[in-house]
C-alpha cells in the first residue's frame, strides 16, 4: 500500500493543551504506550507547551506526524489514566501512537467511564476523523463540508444522546459521494470499536419517529451481520445540495462497518427534509435503545452463541 503521512489530531476541544490543571496540581508526566513515549496532539514538534498554554509537558522531541498505510488508521478504544487531576487517554496508533486528553470534570468530548472510539480515514479522496461517545450527553460538533449532513449528525447526538464529533475534508467539488461514503464507513468503524464484546447491551433497537406528516420506523439489531433494507420514497432528488440518493448509501456505508442489521421503513411522508430527519431521529432513538445496558444481563453477550462481534 502507499504511504501516506496524517497528521495527529488537532482539536482544540482534545488537546491537551486546551485542558487546565487543577489549581496546585503539577502538569503529568510524558505518558508512554508499550514502552513507547507518545507524540504531542497539538502538532507541536516537541513536548514543549506551546506559548499560548504556557506550560510544560516534557521536553523531548517527537514527530509531529505519524506515516501510516493509505486507507483504514486503526481506530482508538481508550484506556484511562489519572494524572495530575487531568484524564489521559492513551492508545497506540499505526507507526506510532495517539494522545488525547479530556478534562477532569467532564466536560471534554469524551469520558472517562463512556465506551469511547476514534476513527481517521485517510484515502486520496478524503480526510475523515471522527470521535464517539455512546455514554455521552448529545453533544455534537460535526463539520464534514456537507452541512444537511452536519444537520443529520447532530441528530444522531441529540436524540441518541451520544457525543459525536466529525471533521471531514472530501473531494466536494466533484460531488458529495465520497465524503458521504466515507465518513459514514469512520462512523460505523467507530460504533464497533466502542461496543468492544457487546456485553451487556440490550442488542435490539425499535422506535418510529414523526415529523410532521413524515413518519418512519427504524428497526435494528448489532448482531454483528451487516444488512440494509431501505424503504424510503423520497420525492425530490435533493435537499438543498444535498442528493437523496446519498441517505441510502450513508446507511449502507455504515451498516457494512458497524455489523448492524437495519430495516428503514416510510410509514407516511411528503417532504423530503422532514422524511430524512425522521429517518436520522429514529435511527438515533433505536441505537441508543441496542446500545443501552440491560442490568439483567449481568455483562453477558446477548446471544444464545456468545459472540456478537462481526467475524
Amino acid at each position: 500500500m502507499v504511504g501516506h503521512a496524517v497528521s495527529a489530531f488537532r482539536s482544540p476541544a482534545l488537546c491537551p493543551c486546551s485542558v487546565p490543571l487543577p489549581e496546585g496540581a503539577s502538569a503529568p508526566s510524558r505518558p508512554t504506550v508499550g514502552g513507547a513515549a507518545l507524540p504531542p496532539v497539538c502538532g507541536s514538534s516537541t513536548w514543549e507547551r506551546p506559548l499560548s498554554c504556557g506550560r510544560e509537558f516534557g521536553g523531548a522531541p517527537s514527530p509531529s506526524s505519524q506515516s501510516v498505510p493509505l486507507g483504514w488508521r486503526p481506530s482508538v478504544r481508550r484506556q484511562w489514566e489519572r494524572r495530575g487531576g487531568v484524564g489521559m487517554a492513551a492508545s497506540a496508533v499505526a507507526g506510532g501512537a495517539l494522545e488525547t486528553a479530556v478534562e477532569g470534570n467532564g466536560a471534554a468530548w469524551s469520558a472517562a467511564e463512556g465506551r469511547v472510539a476514534r476513527v481517521q480515514r485517510e484515502t486520496k479522496e478524503t480526510s475523515v476523523d471522527v470521535a464517539l461517545n455512546l455514554d455521552g450527553s448529545g453533544r455534537a460538533d460535526n463539520q464534514s463540508g456537507i452541512h444537511f449532513l452536519d444537520h443529520m449528525l447532530d441528530q444522531i447526538a441529540s436524540h441518541g444522546l451520544f457525543d459525536v464529533r466529525v471533521r471531514a475534508k472530501g473531494d466536494t467539488w466533484i460531488d458529495d459521494h465520497h465524503t458521504n461514503e466515507d465518513l459514514a464507513l469512520a462512523f460505523g468503524k467507530a460504533l464497533a470499536d466502542a461496543l468492544g464484546d457487546r456485553k451487556g447491551i440490550h442488542r435490539f433497537g425499535n422506535f418510529c419517529a414523526p415529523l410532521d406528516e413524515a413518519l418512519v420506523q427504524v428497526v435494528l439489531d448489532l448482531s454483528g451481520r451487516p444488512h440494509l433494507s431501505f424503504d424510503l420514497a423520497l420525492p425530490t432528488e435533493r435537499i438543498g445540495n444535498y442528493e437523496t440518493q446519498l441517505v441510502e448509501h450513508f446507511f449502507q456505508s455504515l451498516v457494512n462497518t458497524s455489523g448492524m442489521t437495519l430495516h428503514i421503513r416510510q410509514l407516511a411522508g411528503k417532504n423530503s427534509h422532514h422524511i430524512v430527519e425522521a429517518t436520522f431521529k429514529a435511527f438515533a432513538r433505536a441505537l441508543r435503545q441496542a446500545t443501552e445496558h440491560d442490568p439483567r444481563r449481568a455483562g453477558t453477550v446477548p446471544s444464545s452463541k456468545g459472540v456478537l462481534t462481526q467475524q
